[in-house]
């Protein structure tokens, strides 16, 4: 099973989870109770024993790389809004068992895993918004001129091939952009799509951003949860729902 700590999925897991909460257990509420601890004593130190490094943050944000890096920055990710919320919950009422979803507080706002590691944050501080406003206008500083505007990026994945960007427009449309890989976002993408869509897989996590062009439909999964080989992305083509190509991408973090 595939962990990313600071997953993108929120409208997935949000959509869902109302039909799958669990009354928690007695044995997860221990490990809820060890996490509330560390909120309430501001123990950073500990608490990045609940994270297993890189903790991914949403592009184009750096992923937070190592414990030092986090007791750092642990403030950006964990608001005083953020830990009232978890020091005010109750293990038994606020916290409930959401299938492979692991232990959710409230309504998705945050993911333990069944093993106690932090699955998913869905919550973004004042600090955090901020950071990331910052880096969106670094970003439109270097790509293509043709690729403005946009609103913001959603993915950078790499293939043995190619380098593909997915932005969000605004009004639920999105955009893809293809180079070879050899080539930088600062040249002029070999192939450009808009009026893509997002589509999620049954009640998974996982899901694609799906383009149309002449006939084809240009695909990028993103494999939240998976086997262990699975990778974290695939990047296809299909015509007349026949694949034509199909390479195995990675998910390009700060």
């Amino acid at each position: 099973m595939k962990k990313n700590f600071l997953a993108i999925i929120t409208m997935s897991i949000m959509f869902f989870n109302g039909a799958f909460a669990q009354e928690l257990d007695k044995k997860y509420q221990t490990i809820v109770s060890g996490f509330i601890n560390c909120i309430k004593t501001d123990n950073s130190d500990e608490l990045a024993n609940f994270f297993d490094f890189p903790m991914v943050r949403e592009y184009p944000v750096p992923s937070i790389k190592n414990k030092d890096e986090f007791k750092r920055k642990y403030k950006e990710v964990f608001d005083d809004s953020l830990t009232q919320m978890i020091i005010k919950s109750n293990p038994s009422k606020d916290w409930s068992e959401v299938g492979w979803r692991g232990i959710m507080l409230k309504s998705g706002v945050l993911y333990l895993s069944p093993e106690g590691k932090i699955w998913s944050i869905n919550y973004k501080s004042k600090a955090e918004n901020q950071i990331r406003e910052k880096y969106i206008a670094e970003d439109k500083k270097n790509v293509h001129p043709s690729l403005l505007p946009f609103q913001y990026p959603v993915h950078l994945l790499e293939t043995k091939d190619y380098r593909i960007r997915i932005d969000a427009l605004g009004n639920e449309n999105y955009r893809f952009a293809l180079w070879n890989k050899k080539s930088k976002m600062s040249e002029k993408p070999e192939l450009v799509i808009n009026h893509g869509k997002i589509v999620f897989e049954g009640t998974s996590s996982n899901h694609s951003y799906q383009f149309k062009k002449d006939g084809e439909i240009y695909k990028c999964e993103i494999i939240n949860i998976g086997a262990e080989n699975t990778p974290p992305a695939i990047y296809s083509i299909l015509k007349a729902e026949k694949e034509i190509l199909s390479q195995d991408a990675i998910i390009v973090s700060n």
